[in-house]
């Protein structure tokens, strides 16, 4: 539970008072390799701390997945779009290693924000990162090429490309695997 007091102070101080209050409405668990987090059709009941382990958010159509995201160590995981109005999700959120994640329900996260000092600011400066992360991911999407999303992928997560198989990150930077092994030859060429 330190990392999670350690990352929740990057936004708010924390009282001996306001970490009883976060042992008390957090709860642990722990996920296998490929256990689902959310999976689609179900509703998202809970926001997640990771102390450990890796996830990846994704799309099925069917036949094929698409990731968009990855969270680490000392990341919170939600669908918010799911989790906010807590109607059914359209996607999945599913462990790629071993991982011990605190859940927290929306109920609990309501009385967080009520009970901590500093609780409803924590709140909004959470979901003002979400929002322009995600503002920044969509512009990528549109402006960047393949390649420049390989590099701030390498640049911004260079801890875990190598826990992650090569093909999810093809999926998240929107090609197919061996247009991934290209770039990545392209790159290594210049060095």
């Amino acid at each position: 539970m330190d990392l999670l007091f350690k990352t929740i102070r990057t936004y708010i101080p924390l009282s001996t008072d306001d970490e009883k209050i976060i042992e008390r409405l957090f709860k642990r668990k722990q996920f296998g390799q490929g256990e689902h987090f959310l999976e689609a059709g179900t509703t998202c009941r809970y926001v997640g701390f990771i102390e450990s382990g890796l996830v990846r958010y994704y799309n099925s159509d069917g036949d094929e997945e698409k990731t968009y995201y990855f969270s680490k160590e000392g990341a919170f995981i939600c669908d918010y779009e799911s989790f906010l109005p807590q109607q059914a999700s359209t996607r999945n959120i599913q462990a790629l290693e071993p991982s011990v994640i605190y859940r927290i329900s929306y109920n609990n996260l309501e009385q967080m924000y009520r009970e901590l000092e500093h609780g409803e600011r924590f709140g909004r400066l959470v979901i003002e990162q979400v929002f322009i992360h995600a503002i920044r991911q969509v512009n990528s999407m549109y402006n960047d090429t393949p390649e420049t999303r390989y590099r701030e992928f390498l640049t911004m997560n260079a801890d875990i490309g190598q826990r992650v198989p090569q093909y999810f990150i093809a999926s998240y930077i929107g090609v197919k695997a061996p247009s991934l092994s290209r770039i990545r030859k392209r790159i290594m060429g210049r060095r």
